[in-house]
């Protein structure tokens, strides 16, 4: 964050809070006291009326003749914005999520959040890791900066790559950086946990015309299989949640009949094999072959 948008954010703060201490703001902006000092009077100097308190319970705060009615979006649109917010915290951890969150909790200080929703998340080890990762991306998309890696594709093949990128997309629980590859003179997409020893090299590039055209997202579902499947009742509230009621039918006692569209892939295949003897294929036969042979390869594995 650089410093206009830090002084952007300080009045927003103080528009919404009686009075700030130095050492909340200087923790929250990750910068040094006497930065916050001066801050301060770079805010007095542009007219906005900045006052000071002393001691222990003191801090800085703005003159009420200068706040306006806030009163735009009610605490209930404040807590929705705030539980989207929580959610991409627990995916990306950002010291700029971390600002606007903050920014939001203080414009409801008088009217405190019901809090209705909560969100959990799993604390993945590799979260850290991947925060960096994602910082580092972000930073050569802002300031259009070559960024090199080691890259491992889905077959295990490792390559170094140079790349120009144009954009971060989340899919499923994964992270993907879309650029234009120098090595391979095309658009490609990589998965962030498939590279290692991300650099942000010193040489700039210049966005492409057509970058700025064309859908960078890539289309993440890969072609669709419709799949007949019985199920047992235990993973029901799991089939219901990805695939929605309206997938389920009576069978048995024993048995729900299931009807899904998904790819014809090991990746997939893996998940349905996460279900161990609680689920079996029934239709295409050519899918049901498929995954009769990924299953295979494991039980021969273990002989």
């Amino acid at each position: 964050m650089d410093k206009i948008e830090r002084l952007i954010a300080i009045v927003m703060i103080l528009l919404q809070k009686e009075t700030v201490s130095t050492t909340e703001l200087s923790r929250l902006f990750n910068v040094s006291k006497r930065t916050v000092l001066r801050d301060m009077e770079t805010l007095g100097l542009s007219n906005i009326p900045i006052y000071a308190i002393h001691g222990a319970n003191g801090g800085y705060g703005i003159m009420d003749e200068y706040k306006i009615d806030k009163r735009l979006l009610n605490s209930g649109d404040l807590e929705n914005i705030l539980v989207a917010l929580g959610g991409l915290e627990q995916i990306y951890v950002s010291r700029e999520v971390e600002v606007t969150i903050k920014k939001i909790q203080s414009m409801v200080r008088a009217a405190p959040l019901k809090n209705t929703i909560q969100l959990s998340f799993y604390d993945w080890s590799g979260r850290d890791e991947m925060a960096d990762s994602l910082r580092l991306c972000q930073e050569a998309i802002r300031h259009s900066r070559r960024l090199t890696f080691d890259y491992i594709d889905k077959n295990g093949k490792p390559t170094k790559r140079t790349v120009e990128p144009y954009q971060l997309h989340f899919s499923e629980s994964s992270w993907y950086l879309i650029g234009f590859c120098l090595t391979r003179a095309a658009y490609r997409t990589f998965k962030l946990s498939r590279t290692d020893h991300l650099t942000l090299d010193k040489q700039t590039f210049v966005p492409r015309d057509d970058a700025k055209n064309r859908q960078l997202i890539e289309d993440f579902s890969a072609q669709l299989v419709e799949v007949q499947a019985l199920i047992s009742p235990a993973i029901r509230d799991q089939f219901i949640e990805r695939y929605g009621r309206s997938s389920l039918a009576p069978h048995s006692a024993e048995w729900l009949s299931a009807t899904i569209r998904i790819p014809q892939s090991q990746i997939v295949f893996r998940h349905l094999a996460g279900f161990g003897t609680e689920l079996k294929l029934v239709a295409p036969a050519s899918y049901v072959a498929d995954f009769q042979r990924y299953v295979g390869e494991i039980m021969n594995y273990y002989r």
